[in-house]
């Protein structure tokens, strides 16, 4: 009788060819997506040719988005840029997207059905265990590693324990899964799930869109995970058939599968919540931050920049002004989602509040550009991290929140809770 195994054990026991893998293993497993970005990229191109390798494993399954200093800055990275540009042409991959074309990594690869449930799925960006929400084992890792996937189309893992997350009961309104995984990370701490892989379940997030699963899966990282995953329902499925570019598996868990540990959350009893700085584990409801005036708001990012999101922050805005000696940037994620929020009169609305609307970036997440902090400034976003230094000048500060949070706060000049402004 086959042991029981939760769906991460499943997928990477697939890629590897075997019927189960046990946590702490060490496998060589195979690899559907190679992913990289402006920055990483780059480096793994440099090994790649130090190898002596001429060719990529598969031409499809290599991807190389230019998201995170693009639109180009500075000479630096539009050589970055180019480097992935020139190394696209030269390997005539399928995937290589910028320009118009571009859109943050994490939001565009789902978007257009690169990755799919069961995929295994690694790039060099952190954030890569997005795609967690579609039912695929997916984890970030360093460019050599990339380097490597992409000569042979394997990479190493070491098996993860798995930890349960489950979350019952209705949110509450303005309570989207951005304020889910804030609470979780604000539970159990930044490194509360180190090297696990999180496993979100319930009826909770059944109800969520999928816009809000893929901003719980992205963020596992910060709660230090290998990967954040879901079991594809009804609702997955109906998202993937639209754009999945090829077959897929779908994987769930076995009942008897063991987890390291089981957290168990009633969301109907939450509230929206910000974490403050330095650290996503620094949670707390929005009502009791006290009074945090910002400088800057920014809605956008691989966690909150696609349109779900955006239409949750237009709910807040319409009708309303952006506070005297507050910048707001907004910052669709995809061309797709830029045209989308156009046709339905968003970037009206936006715009008509005095909001910058930005094109599909990175940018100021990672303290790249559109939007960085000068010293002593107050952010607050619906970026993924909140460090030291991460938006701007080291004595800068973010506050991280959902949309409508982020939103109200820019009307306010302070951070507030949506129905202080809409009262």
């Amino acid at each position: 009788m086959a042991k029981a195994q939760t769906i991460t054990q499943k997928i990477l026991a697939a890629h590897c060819g075997r019927d189960s893998v046990e946590p702490g293993e060490l496998i060589l497993a195979k690899v559907d997506i190679a992913l990289g970005n402006d920055i990483t990229a780059p480096l793994a191109i440099k090994e790649f040719r130090e190898s002596g390798a001429k060719k990529v494993f598969d031409r499809e399954r290599v991807v190389l988005v230019a998201d995170h200093f693009a639109p180009n800055k500075d000479i630096p990275s539009a050589i970055q840029c180019q480097t992935l540009r020139q190394f696209a042409r030269e390997q005539n991959l399928t995937h290589f997207y910028e320009g118009g074309d571009m859109g943050v990594e994490h939001a565009l690869l789902p978007e257009k059905g690169i990755v799919v449930p069961g995929d295994l799925i690694i790039g060099a960006d952190s954030h890569t265990c997005t795609y967690g929400a579609l039912g695929a084992f997916a984890t970030g890792v360093g460019s050599t590693d990339l380097a490597a996937a992409m000569i042979t189309g394997e990479c190493w893992f070491k098996v993860p324990e798995s930890a349960r997350f489950v979350y019952n009961g209705t949110c509450p309104p303005w309570v989207t899964g951005k304020d889910l995984i804030l609470h979780t990370i604000g539970d159990i701490g930044v490194d509360g799930a180190r090297y696990l892989a999180m496993e979100f379940t319930g009826a909770a997030i059944a109800a969520l869109n999928m816009s809000e699963r893929f901003s719980m899966a992205n963020m596992a990282v910060e709660a230090g995970a290998k990967n954040g995953i879901m079991a594809p329902d009804d609702t997955t499925l109906a998202y993937v058939r639209e754009r999945a570019q090829r077959p897929f598996k779908v994987y769930d868990s076995d009942p008897e599968a063991a987890y390291v540990f089981e957290k168990t959350y009633d969301v109907s009893k939450l509230s929206p919540v910000v974490a403050a700085p330095p650290s996503p584990e620094n949670v707390v409801p929005v009502r009791e931050v006290g009074q945090v005036t910002i400088d800057q708001a920014v809605i956008g990012s691989c966690t909150n920049g696609r349109l779900e999101d955006l239409r949750l922050a237009a709910r807040v805005l319409q009708g309303r002004k952006v506070a005297a000696g507050v910048r707001l940037i907004v910052i669709p994620a995809t061309p797709l989602i830029y045209r989308q929020a156009l046709e339905e009169g968003l970037l009206r609305i936006f715009l008509e509040a005095g909001a910058v609307i930005s094109p599909p970036t990175c940018g100021p997440c990672l303290g790249g550009h559109m939007g960085i902090l000068a010293p002593g400034e107050v952010a607050v976003a619906t970026t993924n991290r909140n460090f030291t230094g991460r938006m701007g000048h080291p004595t800068s500060k973010v506050y991280l929140a959902n949309p409508a949070v982020t939103a109200a706060a820019a009307v306010a000049g302070r951070i507030v809770h949506p129905e202080e402004v809409l009262s």
